[in-house]
């Protein structure tokens, strides 16, 4: 149960604090705006993404992209939620990220979810940059499954194994 709480909880806050952050983009800052937060590396953007993480597939045409990004994202977000409900009560010490980790990418993949069928594209916001090199602009649920993969990873690289076990 404890587990639980905790996947959920941190899924609730990216849910709460993506909304906030896209909310306040798209009343605070005009489509395709760059406001420099550090110059020559970071500003804020306002721009709509029909695709799915960074960019990929914006391009797609036709009725059948949205149809299957959501279908995608639904289908993660059933495999998400069945992994945190199967979670152990308490993690044990091969196992102490895995509940944020599915926090986080139940949370980012709700967010962007949302976004996609109440507008049929999600808002991206954060935008870095070196010279003319530009990583696609991202925003916070973006984050949150980007860094809920990246502990999940983590945490299967750094778990103890069992003796005999390779």
């Amino acid at each position: 149960m404890y587990s639980r709480r905790i996947a959920f909880g941190v899924a609730a806050a990216v849910i709460v604090l993506d909304r906030i952050t896209k909310l306040w983009v798209e009343a605070a800052i005009s489509p395709y705006e760059a406001i420099p937060v550090i110059p020559g590396f970071f500003d804020l953007i306002y721009t709509r993404n029909r695709g799915i993480a960074f960019g990929l597939f914006a391009d797609a045409g036709g009725p059948l992209r949205s149809l299957l990004l959501i279908g995608v994202a639904l289908a993660v977000l059933g495999a998400v939620a069945v992994l945190i409900w199967r979670l152990p009560p308490q993690p044990g010490p091969q196992q102490r990220w895995l509940p944020a980790a599915l926090g986080l990418i139940f949370g980012g993949a709700t967010g962007n979810l949302y976004d996609r069928l109440l507008q049929g594209s999600v808002t991206d916001f954060l935008d870095l940059y070196v010279g003319d090199w530009h990583w696609p602009a991202f925003n916070v649920a973006d984050s949150a499954i980007t860094a809920g993969a990246l502990l999940l990873l983590l945490e299967s690289v750094m778990r103890p194994r069992p003796p005999g076990e390779n």
